[in-house]
């Protein structure tokens, strides 16, 4: 089997609402790193506190990730094929 063969994991959807650091960058799609810029800008939201824990709401990352540019529809893509 070479590397190409192998399957690449799915993320598994989140069940929680609130998601710790790691698992608000994979929801995404984006390294922790990338996430970290991405709350130092404003493209996502900052985290809640409740007592020592932080945390993202999935709602709100939703909607931080839908003002992100591109993919809305509004571009042309290239991907349309007529035949």
């Amino acid at each position: 089997m070479t590397p190409q063969d192998r399957a690449v994991p799915a993320c598994p959807m989140p069940t929680a609402r609130g998601l710790n650091r790691v698992q608000a960058a994979a929801y995404i799609g984006v390294s922790t790193s990338l996430f970290d810029e991405m709350i130092r800008d404003g493209r996502m939201p900052q985290p809640k506190k409740a007592n020592a824990r932080t945390i993202w709401d999935r709602r709100a990352l939703d909607r931080a990730f839908d003002r992100l540019p591109g993919g809305d529809g509004e571009e042309e893509d290239g991907w349309d094929f007529e035949v």
